[in-house]
């Protein structure tokens, strides 16, 4: 496919990278900032221009690749006629597309993405759109560029989106309280790595719930008590351990 990419930020530059890599092209970036975009475009080989340029029309997909909040104000610079626009976001409705063009949806990557990330990882996609032929072209374009593509509408995509909200954000929040902690106390946070990894993996075979480990699985009072003890000087963090002792003593 011959595809626009509006925007040049992390999600752009990974996703410019990836249809590049799967041999669609990218024809043009369009960005806010002209110099960000020019960054976006010399890499990938193409032209570029801002918003107040104009858009190349030859394109067969427009992927709009921004932040959720600026998509609301979108319809005030495109106007795409029959052509297919896509956005990428998790938690906003298709339909802020919908006085754009008569063919919109949705080209959702479901993974944590970061420019300066060396490998592509695995990026399951989510699709949708506002008929047939905007779905089942979407899922076609999105199987050349992933292994898992999946159909998930609005208010599905959205629970998707908390849920990962919850194991990355959150759990990422969590790492770094624990490195804060680990800095104070003169401790290495990288020896927590192996715990880490054997964690993440050990997941991808069992129910969370089912290998649930730590005192406060084992009622293990006496340890809980020591843990929190030890983080009186860490008010943060101790609201947290409270919170989740709690949680995972009275599921």
């Amino acid at each position: 496919m011959r595809i626009v990419l509006i925007g040049s930020g992390n999600v752009a530059t990974v996703l410019g990278r990836l249809f590049k890599q799967k041999q669609h092209e990218v024809i043009q970036v369009m960005s806010r900032h002209l110099a960000h975009a020019k960054i976006l475009a010399e890499e990938l080989g193409c032209n570029y221009t801002n918003y107040d340029g104009t858009t190349d029309m030859t394109a067969d997909l427009y992927v709009v690749a921004i932040s959720d909040g600026v998509l609301f104000d979108l319809n005030k610079s495109f106007q795409m006629g029959s052509r297919m626009i896509v956005h990428t976001a998790g938690s906003v409705s298709k339909d802020v597309l919908k006085g754009i063009s008569e063919n919109y949806g949705i080209l959702y990557p479901f993974q944590s993405l970061r420019k300066e990330i060396q490998q592509i990882p695995q990026i399951p996609f989510m699709v949708d759109g506002n008929n047939e032929y905007t779905i089942s072209t979407l899922e076609t374009f999105a199987q050349t560029v992933s292994p898992i593509v999946k159909r998930s509408g609005d208010e599905d995509r959205l629970k998707l989106h908390l849920a990962g909200v919850v194991v990355n954000n959150f759990t990422n929040h969590l790492y770094a309280m624990a490195e804060e902690f680990c800095e104070k106390e003169h401790i290495d946070f990288k020896l927590l790595f192996p715990l880490i990894n054997e964690t993440t993996k050990r997941i991808e075979t069992f129910s969370p719930k089912t290998v649930q480990t730590g005192p406060a699985r084992r009622n293990d009072v006496y340890t809980l008590d020591r843990h929190l003890r030890t983080l009186n000087n860490h008010p943060k963090l101790k609201y947290l351990y409270l919170k989740l002792t709690d949680s995972i003593m009275n599921p």
